[in-house]
Protein backbone atom coordinates (compact mmCIF):
# COMPACT_ATOMS: atom_id res chain seq x y z
CA UNK A 1 0.00 0.00 0.00
CA UNK A 2 2.59 2.31 0.96
CA UNK A 3 4.71 1.76 -2.69
CA UNK A 4 1.18 2.39 -4.77
CA UNK A 5 1.07 5.70 -2.25
CA UNK A 6 3.99 7.16 -3.15
CA UNK A 7 4.11 6.17 -6.86
CA UNK A 8 0.52 8.01 -7.66
CA UNK A 9 1.98 10.99 -6.05
CA UNK A 10 5.60 10.64 -7.54
CA UNK A 11 6.49 12.73 -4.17
CA UNK A 12 10.25 13.91 -3.78
CA UNK A 13 11.85 15.69 -1.39
CA UNK A 14 12.53 18.78 -3.41
CA UNK A 15 8.75 19.38 -4.37
CA UNK A 16 6.02 20.99 -2.18
CA UNK A 17 2.35 19.69 -2.87
CA UNK A 18 -0.06 22.47 -4.20
CA UNK A 19 -2.76 21.89 -1.52
CA UNK A 20 -5.95 22.73 -3.86
CA UNK A 21 -4.80 19.63 -5.93
CA UNK A 22 -4.19 17.53 -3.01
CA UNK A 23 -7.71 17.76 -3.03
CA UNK A 24 -8.37 17.34 -6.12
CA UNK A 25 -6.51 14.32 -6.24
CA UNK A 26 -7.51 12.98 -3.21
CA UNK A 27 -11.40 13.39 -4.39
CA UNK A 28 -10.22 10.87 -7.62
CA UNK A 29 -8.76 8.70 -5.47
CA UNK A 30 -12.00 8.59 -3.25
CA UNK A 31 -14.02 7.85 -6.35
CA UNK A 32 -12.05 5.23 -7.31
CA UNK A 33 -12.05 3.52 -3.90
CA UNK A 34 -15.89 4.16 -3.95
CA UNK A 35 -16.23 2.33 -7.44
CA UNK A 36 -13.94 -0.85 -6.13
CA UNK A 37 -16.56 -1.09 -2.94
CA UNK A 38 -19.72 -1.14 -5.14
CA UNK A 39 -17.48 -3.53 -7.69
CA UNK A 40 -17.05 -5.44 -4.27
CA UNK A 41 -20.40 -5.44 -3.12
CA UNK A 42 -22.20 -6.46 -6.19
CA UNK A 43 -19.87 -9.32 -6.65
CA UNK A 44 -20.80 -10.59 -3.11
CA UNK A 45 -23.09 -13.87 -3.84
CA UNK A 46 -26.45 -14.23 -1.69
CA UNK A 47 -24.89 -16.47 0.66
CA UNK A 48 -21.99 -13.57 1.66
CA UNK A 49 -22.56 -12.25 5.14
CA UNK A 50 -23.88 -8.55 4.66
CA UNK A 51 -22.11 -8.12 7.89
CA UNK A 52 -18.88 -8.92 6.27
CA UNK A 53 -19.25 -6.83 2.94
CA UNK A 54 -20.40 -3.49 4.94
CA UNK A 55 -16.85 -4.55 7.15
CA UNK A 56 -15.18 -4.60 4.06
CA UNK A 57 -16.40 -1.41 2.63
CA UNK A 58 -15.55 0.59 5.69
CA UNK A 59 -12.21 -0.95 5.97
CA UNK A 60 -11.69 0.47 2.40
CA UNK A 61 -13.21 4.19 3.40
CA UNK A 62 -11.05 4.30 6.17
CA UNK A 63 -7.50 3.51 3.85
CA UNK A 64 -8.77 6.46 1.68
CA UNK A 65 -8.79 8.69 4.90
CA UNK A 66 -5.75 7.73 6.10
CA UNK A 67 -3.69 7.93 3.01
CA UNK A 68 -5.32 11.48 2.49
CA UNK A 69 -4.17 12.07 6.10
CA UNK A 70 -0.72 10.86 5.28
CA UNK A 71 -0.35 12.61 2.29
CA UNK A 72 -0.58 15.62 4.08
CA UNK A 73 1.41 15.11 6.70
CA UNK A 74 3.93 14.24 4.48
CA UNK A 75 3.69 17.83 2.60
CA UNK A 76 3.72 19.71 5.67
CA UNK A 77 6.69 17.56 7.15
CA UNK A 78 8.74 18.43 3.87
CA UNK A 79 8.50 22.13 4.85
CA UNK A 80 10.08 21.75 8.17
CA UNK A 81 6.55 21.91 9.74
CA UNK A 82 5.51 20.53 12.92
CA UNK A 83 2.39 18.99 14.30
CA UNK A 84 1.45 20.53 17.53
CA UNK A 85 -0.34 17.78 18.71
CA UNK A 86 2.11 15.11 17.97
CA UNK A 87 4.95 18.15 19.64
CA UNK A 88 2.27 18.31 23.28
CA UNK A 89 -0.27 15.70 23.44
CA UNK A 90 -2.08 18.04 25.64
CA UNK A 91 -2.47 20.76 23.35
CA UNK A 92 -6.26 21.01 21.87
CA UNK A 93 -6.82 21.55 18.35
CA UNK A 94 -10.44 22.47 16.67
CA UNK A 95 -9.51 23.94 12.91
CA UNK A 96 -12.32 26.06 12.79
CA UNK A 97 -11.98 26.23 8.38
CA UNK A 98 -11.91 22.16 8.61
CA UNK A 99 -15.28 22.14 9.46
CA UNK A 100 -18.53 24.41 8.51
CA UNK A 101 -17.98 26.02 11.79
CA UNK A 102 -16.68 29.32 10.59
CA UNK A 103 -17.87 32.53 9.58
CA UNK A 104 -18.63 31.58 6.12
CA UNK A 105 -19.93 28.06 6.94
CA UNK A 106 -17.61 25.92 4.62
CA UNK A 107 -14.83 23.54 5.26
CA UNK A 108 -12.04 24.49 3.07
CA UNK A 109 -9.40 21.93 4.58
CA UNK A 110 -11.46 18.82 3.69
CA UNK A 111 -10.10 16.18 5.78
CA UNK A 112 -7.26 17.50 7.89
CA UNK A 113 -7.69 18.18 11.55
CA UNK A 114 -3.81 18.49 12.45
CA UNK A 115 -2.41 22.33 12.82
CA UNK A 116 1.21 22.68 12.33
CA UNK A 117 3.86 25.47 12.79
CA UNK A 118 7.36 26.01 11.90
CA UNK A 119 9.72 24.03 14.15
CA UNK A 120 10.57 27.46 16.51
CA UNK A 121 7.20 28.99 16.75
CA UNK A 122 5.89 25.27 17.63
CA UNK A 123 8.53 24.56 20.51
CA UNK A 124 7.45 28.01 22.11
CA UNK A 125 3.78 26.99 21.78
CA UNK A 126 4.30 24.03 24.31
CA UNK A 127 6.11 26.22 26.50
CA UNK A 128 2.65 28.54 26.35
CA UNK A 129 0.92 25.67 27.14
CA UNK A 130 3.16 24.39 30.32
CA UNK A 131 3.03 27.91 31.41
CA UNK A 132 -0.92 28.33 30.97
CA UNK A 133 -1.01 24.63 32.80
CA UNK A 134 1.08 25.74 35.85
CA UNK A 135 -1.00 28.90 36.32
CA UNK A 136 -4.66 26.39 36.50
CA UNK A 137 -3.95 22.40 35.93
CA UNK A 138 -7.30 22.77 34.23
CA UNK A 139 -6.75 25.12 31.30
CA UNK A 140 -5.10 23.79 28.12
CA UNK A 141 -4.22 26.16 24.44
CA UNK A 142 -7.10 25.45 22.43
CA UNK A 143 -5.85 25.82 18.50
CA UNK A 144 -8.58 27.29 16.11
CA UNK A 145 -6.02 27.35 13.08
CA UNK A 146 -1.90 27.82 12.49
CA UNK A 147 0.08 27.20 9.33
CA UNK A 148 -2.57 28.23 6.25
CA UNK A 149 -1.88 27.39 3.04
CA UNK A 150 -1.99 30.16 0.52
CA UNK A 151 -5.09 28.76 -1.61
CA UNK A 152 -7.37 29.04 1.93
CA UNK A 153 -5.62 32.63 2.45
CA UNK A 154 -7.27 33.56 -1.04
CA UNK A 155 -10.70 32.04 -0.44
CA UNK A 156 -11.09 33.87 2.75
CA UNK A 157 -9.75 37.21 1.21
CA UNK A 158 -12.80 36.46 -0.58
CA UNK A 159 -15.48 35.70 1.59
CA UNK A 160 -14.75 38.83 3.26
CA UNK A 161 -16.06 41.02 -0.04
CA UNK A 162 -18.82 42.85 1.91
CA UNK A 163 -15.82 44.90 3.42
CA UNK A 164 -13.65 47.41 1.32
CA UNK A 165 -9.80 46.24 1.32
CA UNK A 166 -8.67 48.44 4.10
CA UNK A 167 -11.10 47.30 6.46
CA UNK A 168 -10.67 43.65 5.73
CA UNK A 169 -7.09 44.02 6.56
CA UNK A 170 -8.25 44.04 9.89
CA UNK A 171 -9.16 40.32 9.25
CA UNK A 172 -7.77 38.75 6.66
CA UNK A 173 -4.17 39.67 5.34
CA UNK A 174 -4.73 40.38 1.71
CA UNK A 175 -2.96 37.37 -0.15
CA UNK A 176 -1.18 39.50 -2.89
CA UNK A 177 1.04 40.41 0.04
CA UNK A 178 0.46 36.84 2.38
CA UNK A 179 -0.29 36.52 5.85
CA UNK A 180 2.02 35.19 8.50
CA UNK A 181 0.19 32.15 8.95
CA UNK A 182 1.23 31.34 5.29
CA UNK A 183 4.53 30.87 6.16
CA UNK A 184 3.48 29.15 9.32
CA UNK A 185 4.65 31.54 11.76
CA UNK A 186 1.38 32.74 13.25
CA UNK A 187 -1.61 30.87 15.09
CA UNK A 188 -5.64 31.70 16.37
CA UNK A 189 -6.09 29.99 19.61
CA UNK A 190 -8.30 30.06 23.31
CA UNK A 191 -8.52 28.55 26.28
CA UNK A 192 -10.24 25.21 27.15
CA UNK A 193 -10.87 24.22 30.62
CA UNK A 194 -11.02 20.24 30.18
CA UNK A 195 -12.62 20.41 34.00
CA UNK A 196 -15.67 22.39 32.64
CA UNK A 197 -15.49 21.15 28.86
CA UNK A 198 -15.48 24.42 27.78
CA UNK A 199 -13.77 27.52 26.34
CA UNK A 200 -13.43 30.32 28.81
CA UNK A 201 -15.60 33.67 27.46
CA UNK A 202 -13.47 35.77 25.65
CA UNK A 203 -16.80 37.78 24.94
CA UNK A 204 -16.72 37.16 21.42
CA UNK A 205 -16.50 33.99 19.06
CA UNK A 206 -13.59 32.97 16.58
CA UNK A 207 -13.95 35.56 13.77
CA UNK A 208 -16.10 38.12 15.18
CA UNK A 209 -15.52 41.04 12.55
CA UNK A 210 -16.69 43.53 15.35
CA UNK A 211 -14.66 46.12 17.46
CA UNK A 212 -15.51 43.96 20.97
CA UNK A 213 -13.16 41.59 19.06
CA UNK A 214 -10.15 44.56 19.36
CA UNK A 215 -7.67 44.03 22.35
CA UNK A 216 -7.38 48.05 22.06
CA UNK A 217 -10.82 48.51 22.59
CA UNK A 218 -11.43 46.60 25.20
CA UNK A 219 -11.35 49.32 28.26
CA UNK A 220 -13.95 51.65 26.07
CA UNK A 221 -15.92 47.86 25.46
CA UNK A 222 -15.87 47.69 29.22
CA UNK A 223 -17.20 50.96 30.22
CA UNK A 224 -19.74 50.87 27.27
CA UNK A 225 -20.81 47.35 29.13
CA UNK A 226 -20.20 45.59 25.72
CA UNK A 227 -17.16 43.26 27.53
CA UNK A 228 -16.99 42.40 31.21
CA UNK A 229 -14.12 42.19 33.73
CA UNK A 230 -13.98 38.60 33.30
CA UNK A 231 -14.13 38.34 29.63
CA UNK A 232 -10.80 40.97 29.78
CA UNK A 233 -8.90 39.00 32.68
CA UNK A 234 -9.72 35.77 30.20
CA UNK A 235 -8.00 37.68 27.19
CA UNK A 236 -5.09 39.21 29.21
CA UNK A 237 -4.13 35.18 30.89
CA UNK A 238 -4.29 34.17 27.14
CA UNK A 239 -1.96 37.11 25.92
CA UNK A 240 0.14 36.79 29.29
CA UNK A 241 1.34 33.40 28.18
CA UNK A 242 1.88 33.96 24.96
CA UNK A 243 3.69 37.05 24.96
CA UNK A 244 6.08 35.30 27.56
CA UNK A 245 6.95 32.51 24.72
CA UNK A 246 7.75 34.99 22.20
CA UNK A 247 4.41 35.53 20.57
CA UNK A 248 2.52 38.92 19.86
CA UNK A 249 -0.83 39.93 19.60
CA UNK A 250 -2.09 42.21 17.11
CA UNK A 251 -4.74 44.60 18.34
CA UNK A 252 -7.90 44.12 15.95
CA UNK A 253 -8.30 40.07 16.95
CA UNK A 254 -8.11 38.65 20.54
CA UNK A 255 -7.24 35.20 19.12
CA UNK A 256 -4.16 35.82 16.92
CA UNK A 257 -0.59 35.57 17.62
CA UNK A 258 2.30 36.37 15.48
CA UNK A 259 5.64 34.78 16.47
CA UNK A 260 7.87 36.52 13.69
CA UNK A 261 6.45 39.36 11.90
CA UNK A 262 5.46 39.29 7.97
CA UNK A 263 9.18 40.74 6.93
CA UNK A 264 11.08 38.08 9.10
CA UNK A 265 9.01 34.98 8.49
CA UNK A 266 9.38 35.60 4.42
CA UNK A 267 13.52 36.07 5.32
CA UNK A 268 13.26 32.53 6.90
CA UNK A 269 10.82 29.99 5.05
CA UNK A 270 9.33 29.28 2.18
CA UNK A 271 4.73 30.31 1.94
CA UNK A 272 2.90 27.42 2.46
CA UNK A 273 1.15 26.70 -0.98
Amino acid sequence: MKRIFYDIYDLKPSEYINFMKFRQDLHMMCAFKLLWCMVVLVSCNETTNQESATKRVEDSIEIVVDMAVSTYELSMQKQGLVNLQKNDSTIIVDLKYSSSDNFFGEDVYGVLQNAYLQKKPAQELKLANQMLQSINKDYRLLIYDAARPLSVQKILWQKLDSLPPKKRKDFVADPAEGSIHNYGCAVDLSIFDIKAQKELDMGTSYDFFGYRAYPRLEKQMLSEGKLSELQIENRQLLRKVMNANGFEAITSEWWHFNYYGRNRAKELYKIVE
